[in-house]
C-alpha cells in the first residue's frame, strides 16, 4: 500500500464474533516500524597472563609488589584531610627527619631549630609551641593553633625555617651545599581532649630522652632534664614543687622559644592528674 511516495505495513488482527471473523487492518509508514531488539549476550573477557617487561619488572594489575613503594620501614603519613580542630584543644606534632641528616642531636642542629621557633613567632596570633623536644631522628612538638588551617600553616612556616637552617648546617660541615628535603613526611598530629591524655602527653615530650636512653650518654655537663628541649621552662616538674626552685640555666645556654600555654589543658587541666617527675620514664611506641 502506497500513499503519497509512503511505503505502509500493514498488520492483521482477528476478531471472531457472533457473525462471524472480522480482519481488521491497521496501517503504518515503514519508518515507524519497529524491528525486533536482539538479545543480550555477557562477554567474558580473556584470560591475560601477566609478563615481565624487558627489564623483567610486571606492570599492572595486584601483586606482591604492588602500590606506592614505602619509605624505609615505617608508613608514610597518609595524605587525607586532616581532623577538625578547635582552639581549646592543644595538638602533639611529630616531624620526622630524613635519615640523611643525620643525628638532631647536635648543639649546631640545635641552634638551628631553635632559629626556626623564632621564626614561627610571626604566626604568634594563631599558632604557639609550648613544649619542644629534638631526639636523633625526630621533633616532637606540643602545639596550639585556633583551627586546622592555622595549624597547617604555623607548621608550614616552622617546617621550611627548621628546613633552610638545618641545610645550612650539614653544608658547613661537609663542605658541600646541601638541598632538598630534611623532613622525609609529613608531620603527624594528634589532637588532645581529655586532662589525663595531656598530662601522658607532656610527660612523653619532656621525658622522651630517657625514652630513648639519651639520658645515659655522657654528656659535658650533667642534666636532670633534656637539654635539648624546653624543659628548663616548663613549670610542672614535681621535683620544683617540692625544693620550690628552678632549675639553674647554665652559662651560656639559650633554649627554644617557646609559649605559655593558654588552653586550659595546658595550663591547669592536666594537673588534677599529679605533676610530673623529670626522672619519669615514659613507656610508649619507638619516638
Amino acid at each position: 500500500m502506497k500513499q503519497r511516495g509512503l511505503s505502509f505495513k500493514c498488520a492483521t488482527r482477528k476478531n471472531i464474533g457472533e457473525n462471524g471473523c472480522v480482519e481488521i487492518y491497521r496501517c503504518y509508514p515503514g519508518y515507524m516500524a519497529r524491528a525486533a531488539r536482539k538479545k543480550q549476550v555477557q562477554l567474558a573477557l580473556p584470560k591475560v597472563l601477566r609478563k615481565p617487561d624487558k627489564h623483567g619488572q610486571f606492570r599492572g594489575g595486584t601483586h606482591k609488589r604492588s602500590g606506592r613503594p614505602k619509605r624505609g620501614a615505617r608508613a608514610s603519613e597518609r595524605h587525607k584531610v586532616r581532623p577538625r580542630l578547635l582552639g581549646h584543644q592543644p595538638v602533639h606534632v611529630i616531624m620526622r627527619a630524613n635519615p640523611a641528616v643525620g643525628s638532631l642531636r647536635r648543639h649546631a642542629i640545635f641552634i638551628a631549630i631553635r632559629e626556626a621557633t623564632f621564626t614561627a613567632f610571626r604566626r604568634a596570633d594563631s599558632f604557639h609551641i609550648v613544649h619542644l623536644s629534638i631526639q636523633r631522628s625526630h621533633i616532637h612538638m606540643i602545639v596550639e593553633a585556633s583551627d586546622r588551617l592555622a595549624l597547617a600553616k604555623g607548621m608550614q612556616v616552622f617546617g621550611i625555617s627548621a628546613a633552610k637552617h638545618i641545610n645550612a648546617v650539614v653544608g658547613a660541615r661537609t663542605g658541600k651545599r646541601r638541598r632538598g628535603s630534611v623532613f622525609a613526611d609529613r608531620y603527624h598530629a594528634k589532637i588532645l581532649t581529655s586532662p589525663r591524655q595531656v598530662r601522658n602527653t607532656i610527660n612523653y615530650v619532656l621525658n622522651n630522652w630517657r625514652h630513648h636512653g639519651e639520658d645515659q650518654q655522657q654528656l659535658k655537663n650533667p642534666w636532670r632534664i633534656d637539654p635539648y628541649s624546653s624543659a628548663l621552662v616548663f613549670d610542672g616538674w614535681k621535683e620544683r614543687e617540692e625544693r620550690q626552685l628552678l632549675y639553674k640555666v647554665p652559662q651560656g645556654y639559650s633554649g627554644p622559644l617557646v609559649w605559655r600555654p593558654k588552653t586550659w589543658l595546658l595550663r591547669l587541666g592536666w594537673r588534677k592528674y599529679r605533676l610530673i617527675s623529670a626522672f619519669e620514664v615514659p613507656g610508649g611506641g619507638d619516638e
